[in-house]
């Protein structure tokens, strides 16, 4: 299995970073990296990481940890997961997801959020496999699923 490991966005992986592409049609499910880190810099919960595999930029995750906030899935959660084309199916966004669930139990949290756009060639079935179990809840048009931040083993499939 590769190895991963995330890192802080800094000055070095930026460029690497905003200049990620995706698979084609993704684009409607998940901001740009950009936009996120651009929401990072003026949201001083936020938790921004690149994901590295080896000394190559493979993702971009963002989780938020806001324990006073008054809507219950922006107090520990996953707010964004970008993978890169060439990336994706060989485990990084569920790293990225336990690295995010080991960050949020040293913070205190016992669940983490995430949110996702419906549909058919969407994230949904990714998170579902990484244990996120919908709310009943939508946000934002997005759907609200819920899980502990216990470690949990990979998911097998796709």
């Amino acid at each position: 299995m590769t190895e991963f490991q995330l890192r802080p966005v800094t000055a070095d992986n930026l460029r690497e970073l905003v200049h990620m592409e995706m698979r084609p049609g993704q684009e409607r499910y998940v901001a740009p990296v950009v936009h996120s880190i651009a929401e990072a810099y003026v949201n001083p919960t936020a938790w921004p990481r690149a994901i590295y595999s080896g000394d190559s930029v493979v993702g971009f995750v963002m989780a938020n940890f806001d324990p006073d906030n008054e809507i219950k899935a922006f107090r520990c959660g996953i707010w964004r997961l970008n993978i890169a084309a060439d990336s994706q199916g060989l485990g990084a966004g569920y790293f990225a997801v336990e690295e995010v669930a080991r960050e949020a139990r040293s913070r205190g949290c016992e669940e983490m959020t995430v949110m996702w756009v419906p549909g058919v060639n969407g994230p949904e079935g990714f998170y579902l496999r990484c244990g996120f179990v919908p709310t009943g809840e939508i946000l934002f048009d997005e759907i609200v699923g819920v899980r502990s931040t216990q470690p949990r083993d990979m998911p097998h499939g796709r």
